[in-house]
């Protein structure tokens, strides 16, 4: 029986490696595998994962309108991925269950908990709530050696903690830290604007 799941860390953590790593081994076995990701997310280009280590494959493309449910139904393949789950609408989620429950596809869903001010994104938030299966990918925190749970967002070298909440960036924005050392980049940064 197929499950939706949601496997989630924090940047850093080799969420898009295992995607593609999963890919990888679908099609190694003469198996169908479509993977989905954000329109928003272009950091390699337009439809395509890539990972930090340079891996790349293609992607389908979505967005709110997007219907998930038709392409899937139309290729028929034996496991469905999407990367950055953390910039889907809970419709787009939906859509993922709907794939799940009536055409007994498994999908796997990587991406982002909580963003860099510690709250959930939209599509994190309907995956805690409709995934069979919430795994968390583990990485350590870039400052000490504790797991990282958070996402420090830089401008200019400096911790900030307002602004939009989506932002696509890398480590050149973003450092994977543990609430910790979250919570010390915080107060120094209150204590450098009082």
């Amino acid at each position: 029986m197929a499950q939706l799941y949601f496997r989630y860390a924090t940047m850093g953590s080799g969420k898009t490696a295992d995607l593609l790593k999963i890919a990888y081994n679908y099609t190694e076995q003469e198996k169908k595998v479509l993977i989905f990701t954000p329109a928003i997310d272009t950091r390699f280009g337009v439809g395509r994962v890539t990972s930090r280590m340079g891996i790349s494959k293609p992607a389908i493309t979505i967005d709110p309108k997007t219907d998930i449910f038709d392409l899937v139904q139309r290729e028929m393949p034996d496991c469905v991925l999407c990367d950055e789950g953390n910039f889907l609408t809970r419709g787009n989620v939906l859509e993922f269950c709907r794939v799940v429950d009536e055409l007994d596809i498994p999908v796997i869903i990587y991406g982002l908990k909580n963003d860099f001010q510690n709250n959930l994104f939209e599509g994190s938030e309907a995956l805690l709530i409709y995934a069979d299966k919430i795994e968390e990918v583990k990485t350590v925190c870039w400052y000490c050696n504790r797991k990282a749970t958070m996402v420090l967002r830089f401008k200019d070298g400096v911790p900030i903690f307002e602004g939009q909440q989506i932002e696509v960036g890398g480590n050149e924005s973003y450092l994977p830290v543990c609430r910790r050392c979250w919570n010390k980049a915080r107060e120094g940064t209150k204590a450098k604007s009082d």
